[in-house]
């Protein structure tokens, strides 16, 4: 699809755009502006190197949401081998805003689930923009169970503003079904990988998100809101989302510092939709590294640990006491 330029991008697609007319022209007139491109190229990528070494907050969460980044389908059939999708959770219906199924990855067998988007208002609507149904989270449960059966590693990949908060997910019990996804996940007696891959928001994202290693590709967000209900919140105006993006750390590299996320995937520059291929792969040799660690330890150390890590979250020391 047609990438549409970021308000922070667009000086990037003005020389992209210059360039192409200054090599248009050099073909069409048959003069040689070899020098001048040279210097236009070193310029667009001295620009480039600018703009996406010094991201803001605001700016990584407006890449993560970008409509043509992939998406946890494009990764499952990219990134994974023999993906075959599984449905529904046995109790409603199925969810299309969470597939999943089995797959391989290298020597790893493995079950995956993920949050789904789409990239027209049909697709949305049938993936209701990503945010899960209580049959979403109750389908990932079943395939988790699944997983355990049968001793396969479990990984999820979390793209979500948040869980559906309508009336019909309510009547159907959203936060229950969440609750207990949490639960479970505990206790699960098999590794586990979580990777946020766009947003991470909230409980929708935290219901498949308890996991031996937490990962965030490097223009992904997870927060427990999101900076516009945030802002709306603290400054009483949508306006303010940059500010509140910056204050709540939802960065992959503000989470590792925190030590709330286990690792940061890079991404190609300007984000994985600039080079799905480079991001496809990149996802697939942080998710083999992860699972050929965790696989090669006893399950009761890895159900220890995993405890001890969640246990740990919100612990702090004052070093003046």
């Amino acid at each position: 699809m047609k990438l549409s330029p970021l308000e922070f991008e667009k000086p990037v697609f003005e020389l992209e755009a210059k360039l192409a007319d200054l090599r248009s022209s050099s073909v069409a007139n048959d003069i040689n502006f070899e020098a001048e491109v040279n210097r236009m190229e070193q310029k667009l990528e001295q620009t480039r190197k600018e703009i996406y070494s010094n991201l803001t907050a605001w700016q990584r969460v407006q890449i993560a949401r970008h409509p043509a980044r992939p998406f946890s389908l494009d990764y499952m059939q990219l990134s994974f081998q023999e993906f075959t999708e599984l449905h529904g959770d046995r109790l409603f219906g199925d969810d299309a805003a969470m597939p999943g199924g089995v797959a391989s990855l290298g020597r790893h067998k493995c079950v995956v689930i993920g949050h789904q988007k789409g990239r027209d208002t049909k697709e949305n609507l049938r993936r209701n923009f990503g945010s899960a149904h209580p049959e979403g989270y109750r389908k990932a449960l079943r395939l988790m169970r699944m997983a355990e059966k049968f001793g396969l590693p479990f990984v999820s990949l979390i793209d979500t503003p948040g869980a559906y908060p309508g009336v019909g997910a309510e009547e159907r019990h959203i936060s229950e079904a969440i609750a207990l996804n949490l639960k479970e996940m505990m206790t699960l007696r098999v590794p586990t990988v979580a990777v946020v891959i766009g947003e991470g928001g909230s409980g929708g994202a935290l219901g498949v998100g308890v996991a031996d290693r937490v990962l965030m590709l490097e223009n992904s967000y997870y927060s427990v809101i999101s900076p516009e209900g945030c802002a709306a919140i603290l400054w009483k105006h949508r306006k303010h989302a940059p500010e509140a993006a910056e204050a709540l750390k939802l960065t992959g590299g503000d989470l590792l510092k925190l030590g709330l996320i286990d690792g940061v995937i890079p991404e190609p520059m300007g984000g994985a939709h600039q080079d799905q291929a480079a991001a496809v792969a990149n996802l697939r040799a942080a998710l083999l590294s992860q699972l050929d660690a965790i696989t090669a330890q006893p399950i009761d150390a890895l159900l220890e640990a995993r405890y001890q890590k969640f246990r740990g979250f919100g612990e702090f020391s004052d070093k003046n006491s």
